[in-house]
Parts: C-alpha cells; sequence; structure tokens
C-alpha cells in the first residue's frame, strides 16, 4: 500500500506555530527558522491531534505522560537525552535567605524569555517554584506543547502539592517574594496544564541551561 500524501501540515514551532493546507504555507513559517518542528499529516483530524500533542510523540520519541494539575507527578526522562523543545527553569541566591533571582530559558537555544528578581530575603527553593509555575503559565500563554524542565526535587515537590511548603517567615523584607507566592499557587489551583515537568538530569546533561553559573 502506498504511504498517504500529506495534505495538512503542522507547525509545533515555526514563525507561527500552527496548521496548514499545503507545504508552501508551512515552508513560509519554517524556511529560516531554527529549530522549526513541524511534520505533514493525511487528514485535518490527524493534523489537529497532533497539533494538541508535544511533538515529541511524533518526532522524536514519546516522553512519559505528561504532569497536569489534575494529576500531579514528576517523572525523570528514559532516553538519556533532554526532550526538546523544552523550557528549563533555575534559580540563584546569594544566602539563605539571600538575594534570589529566577529565570527560564530555552534548552535548545540558550534563549532566556523570562528573569525576575533580584529578590531579598530568598530561597533557592522559592525561586525554584515560582519559576517552574511561571514557565507553566508562559508554556500555555503561548501555545506551546513543550516539557518543561527543573532540577529542583524539592520545587517539584511542592509543585506536586500546589503548595510551597517553605519555612521562611513572612516579614517586611520579602514580603514581595511571598504575595508572589500566594499568585503562583492560587495560578496552580485555577488552572489546566498538559505540560510534561520533568526532572533535569544533572548527573547526565550537566547543569540545567537556565543554571546562573555561579557555583
Amino acid at each position: 500500500m502506498s504511504k498517504k500524501k500529506a495534505a495538512y501540515y503542522v507547525v509545533w514551532r515555526g514563525a507561527a506555530p500552527g496548521i496548514y493546507n499545503t507545504w508552501e504555507e508551512c515552508e513560509a513559517q519554517v524556511k529560516g527558522h531554527a529549530g522549526a518542528v513541524y511534520k505533514g499529516f493525511a487528514t485535518r483530524e490527524e493534523a489537529e491531534t497532533a497539533f494538541a500533542a508535544a511533538p515529541e510523540q511524533y518526532i522524536i520519541r514519546k516522553p512519559k505522560a505528561p504532569v497536569t494539575s489534575r494529576q500531579s507527578q514528576t517523572a525523570d526522562n528514559q532516553y538519556g537525552v533532554p526532550v526538546l523543545p523544552s523550557l528549563s527553569v533555575d534559580a540563584a541566591c546569594s544566602g539563605n535567605p539571600g538575594v534570589m533571582e529566577f529565570r527560564g530559558v530555552i534548552a535548545d537555544t540558550g534563549e532566556e524569555v523570562f528573569h525576575r528578581g533580584p529578590f531579598l530575603g530568598g530561597t533557592n527553593n522559592i525561586g525554584e517554584f515560582l519559576a517552574i509555575v511561571l514557565g507553566l503559565a508562559y508554556l500555555k500563554q503561548k501555545n506551546l506543547p513543550w516539557a518543561l524542565y527543573s532540577d529542583s526535587r524539592t520545587a517539584l515537590a511542592w509543585l506536586k502539592k500546589k503548595h510551597a511548603d517553605t519555612k521562611i517567615e513572612w516579614n517586611a523584607e520579602n514580603q514581595e517574594l511571598f504575595f508572589m507566592i500566594r499568585k503562583a499557587e492560587q495560578w496552580l489551583h485555577d488552572n489546566d496544564w498538559t505540560t510534561p515537568v520533568y526532572k533535569w538530569d544533572t548527573k547526565h546533561w550537566g547543569e540545567i541551561p537556565a543554571d546562573f553559573g555561579r557555583k
């Protein structure tokens, strides 16, 4: 049986992600775009299903079940390499508590997509937690079907509970951070997400791309 000809094209990552009816339209979105991810499908239904899913299910390797707000869990990638494209998040703190900042970086390009801080009276765990939640919100807002990586087991555990279980006391110095924590917790309770959230394997992959390089 001959292979079905592609009639629809899914662009997960390109100038304008979406579903296109012709190769020419698809090519215009991916040509010259570093890291473009796309694939052709025979039917509109197949294309819509694929666009709503992570491209790794069709392009690379299928990751483990995603972490969702209804089925919160963490997972390690089983294939020896990070899932790409993906967003990595990390925090840095001078002191404990101390001056803290956090950011999100596209893992395969190194592009920084958000950076918050510095904040007084913070901790690495607080920064890692806030970075994860902001990363989830960013990917949802941009409608990007990517994975998200953090190297913090504590922050991933807080994500599972939808609660930052910090022992730091609220005071005048860190009140801005605590407002952000409460806002992040509320976002987790109010929103659904399908982003796969994985633990970054520092031992085998080196420092997470969002690392601040201050170790």
